[in-house]
């Protein structure tokens, strides 16, 4: 398939945003071989891209997604709360039949917002059957997916499949460059005994996995990262989440290690997590990265994490974070943490086509001055294309799924089996 994306107001984010209007992006066998004015468009589909912006998709590297049949559960709750709700009652009822679901539900949901990538920290693997159906899932909605396989952390008399885990990595997910992968949700040392931290890790080692792992001064330890260090396990790759409450030299020695914080400003906000970290951080100089967490408090789409970073950040006393910044955390900054930026997050000649058009045409965007502040400050309405390896994935505002109608009626039914009290 040969595609010219014509006449687009471009927003390319590597190394950083810039604007480039009234500019084709080429496309031919999922990637990107041209960007620039008036290319040739000898042979192939032509996509008028006038009053569109154009950008890389966004990368989500922290969402729950079994969790999109609990939509809106928690809405008041902050994060004990939701411990006892969604961890405590509701997780161990979830089938693998409702994760099929949910995870299909998830990656549709992304794509209709412009996200092409995210990091499903699947802490919900029950038994093989649960495996099979995240990866089912999100394969069936044709997003792009790291699926961090987990154990269930609130099942604790469940034993750790660790066999399990070397079945999907050699049977299902063996490849790092495929459209769906693998990493490991490990145990950290802030939540968990320093044992089991490192049978994690054993594990990551063994089996080739990134590991993305929850942090903060937690009851087992107060500087986790520092722990980590001392035993050897601070290793390149790794994607930190949260980490609101740690100090300084901490987030410090993430960068300094080779890591990525992955900051999901919504949920922290909203569940009083911490304090907004991405000033500091930005200040620090530690890779930064974007996700949404989860859809039981707030919504699942991009813009509203990207605000929430804006609106934080600005009161967080460590000075303006620039939109730039928040759209490049939100795209290049959450691929590099992924260990994809060889492949996605930017328009760059040879990447994988993973593309999202904006219209600009709408009253909620017409008379716009700077594309970058129009994007940070979109909603999910005005995605009018998605393209993920070059294959639509949305097209004209509407999601491309032959059977999107029995998705949405399987997750309605799902949901109905969950309620909160």
């Amino acid at each position: 398939m040969k595609l010219l994306i014509r006449h687009g107001c471009v927003i390319n984010t590597e190394p950083h945003p810039t604007v480039h209007r009234n500019t084709d992006v080429l496309i031919e066998d999922g990637r990107i071989v041209a960007v620039g004015p008036d290319l040739d468009a000898t042979g192939a589909e032509v996509l008028d891209a006038t009053d569109r912006i154009v950008l890389p998709g966004f990368v989500d590297t922290h969402r729950h997604g079994w969790q999109s049949i609990l939509r809106a559960v928690a809405m008041d709750v902050d994060i004990m709360g939701y411990m006892e709700l969604v961890n405590g009652r509701f997780a161990n009822q979830v089938g693998a039949a409702d994760l099929a679901v949910a995870a299909e539900l998830t990656g549709l949901e992304c794509l209709d917002a412009g996200i092409t990538t995210l990091q499903d920290y699947a802490h919900i693997m029950h038994s093989p059957a649960h495996a099979d159906a995240v990866i089912g899932g999100l394969t069936a909605a044709g997003v792009r997916a790291a699926v961090a396989y987990g154990r269930p952390v609130f099942a604790t008399d469940e034993p750790w499949r660790h066999d399990d885990a070397r079945r999907v990595r050699e049977q299902l997910l063996p490849s790092d460059d495929a459209l769906v992968t693998m990493m490991l949700a490990a145990m950290g040392p802030s939540y968990h005994p320093m044992p089991a931290v490192k049978e994690d890790w054993a594990l990551a080692e063994e089996l080739g996995l990134r590991i993305a792992v929850h942090v903060g001064a937690g009851p087992e330890s107060s500087t986790p990262i520092a722990a980590l260090h001392a035993e050897g396990l601070a290793r390149p790759g790794t994607v930190y989440v949260h980490g609101n409450s740690l100090p300084d030299d901490e987030l410090t020695m993430i960068a300094d290690t080779g890591g990525a914080l992955s900051i999901t400003p919504a949920i922290e906000a909203r569940m009083d997590v911490g304090g907004p970290t991405l000033g500091r951080v930005r200040r620090l100089g530690v890779p930064a990265a974007l996700g949404v967490d989860v859809v039981t408090s707030t919504p699942g789409d991009m813009f509203s994490v990207m605000r929430a970073a804006l609106m934080s950040t600005d009161a967080s006393g460590e000075g303006r974070v620039p939109a730039a910044d928040i759209l490049h955390a939100a795209t290049m900054g959450g691929a590099a943490a992924l260990g994809m930026a060889d492949r996605i997050g930017s328009l760059r000649v040879g990447k994988q086509a993973d593309i999202v058009l904006l219209r600009t045409d709408t009253v909620s965007t017409v008379g716009g001055h700077d594309p970058v502040g129009i994007v940070v400050n979109a909603h999910p309405g005005v995605v009018d294309t998605v393209l993920v390896a070059g294959e639509f994935a949305k097209r004209d505002g509407k999601l491309v799924h032959s059977g999107l109608k029995d998705v949405l009626d399987a997750g309605r039914e799902a949901a109905t089996r969950f309620s909160a009290p």
